[in-house]
């Protein structure tokens, strides 16, 4: 009599318990996922983002004057008496440079052109002539030039009147160059043409300073990641993408190169979550735990 009684509150009781049990298996499920995901290796990451990179021309050489004047008496037979300019200094057109001897004819030697005096001979008591060695050399404007060599398959991309920036050895600034001129011709045995860049600087150019000029030649635009997420392998080019704490492996193509970042021409869409910096012990289907990046990481 009392089993019977008992019956439909223990039917209740277990459909109560079969209840509460399928009620938390989601959030059972949800909890395991979660655990196994914060078990998962911490990994640096950041957003794919959108930039354009200049295409850039190496160009190293060294800076020559573009345009000295050798500066003579215009008669025969002087002797100079005074020194006026000494090389380093920078003339107007027409300045005195050097006095002569009266007994000559007298007068002085003058700067036909404003510049920079690169050299000079003159000491007092020496002879001056016209058709002797030169008593000063003037770079004409004070312009110079950085001349150097490229191989054949960059001329294409070359143009004059294209912007470079110039760094010179022994200068801490950078300074403006443009491309002037470009050879019409190659040295047959290196395949080299040379490239004239003019230098606008108002600070003061060493002749024969060796320098390199990064000529750019265009620009591309496209997703842009740091250098160290693109990983290089027999497989190809990739980059690791998370998709819901998951390491999906992306392969890509690259494209320029520019300040730590480089471009991904295909393979990747703006806003993928990336492994800041991919490795090799990083596989397909590995569960991690994304950690943001304060800032891109420099490159290695």
């Amino acid at each position: 009599m009392m089993a019977n009684g008992c019956g439909p509150w223990l039917r209740a009781a277990s459909m109560l318990t079969l209840a509460v049990l399928c009620g938390t298996a989601p959030a059972r499920a949800a909890d395991e996922a979660e655990a196994a995901a914060a078990r998962g290796q911490a990994v640096t990451v950041l957003k794919a983002t959108k930039a354009c990179f200049p295409a850039i021309v190496d160009v190293s050489g060294f800076v020559i004057p573009r345009d000295e004047i050798s500066v003579r008496p215009d008669r025969p037979g002087a002797r100079v008496t005074d020194v006026l300019a000494e090389p380093g200094e920078t003339v107007t057109q027409g300045q005195p440079l050097a006095k002569l001897a009266a007994d000559a004819g007298g007068g002085t030697v003058q700067a036909p052109v404003a510049g920079l005096v690169s050299g000079s001979t003159a000491v007092i008591g020496s002879p001056a002539s016209a058709k002797g060695e030169a008593l000063f050399t003037i770079i004409s404007r004070n312009e110079f030039d950085l001349v150097g060599q490229v191989p054949t398959r960059s001329l294409p991309q070359l143009a004059a009147n294209q912007t470079a920036t110039v760094k010179i050895v022994g200068m801490q600034e950078d300074i403006e160059g443009r491309v002037r001129r470009i050879s019409p011709t190659v040295e047959p045995n290196s395949q080299l043409a040379s490239v004239f860049v003019g230098l606008s600087s108002t600070k003061r150019l060493l002749a024969n300073a060796s320098g390199r000029a990064m000529i750019k030649t265009g620009e591309s635009c496209g997703i842009s990641v740091p250098l160290t997420a693109v990983l290089y392998s027999s497989a190809g080019t990739v980059v690791q993408v998370v998709r819901r704490q998951t390491i999906e492996t992306k392969r890509v193509e690259v494209g320029l190169m520019n300040g730590g970042n480089i471009e991904i021409r295909e393979g990747l869409q703006e806003g993928d979550v990336i492994v800041a910096r991919a490795g090799a012990l990083l596989r397909e289907g590995d569960t991690v735990r994304p950690v943001v990046a304060t800032a891109e990481p420099a490159a290695e």
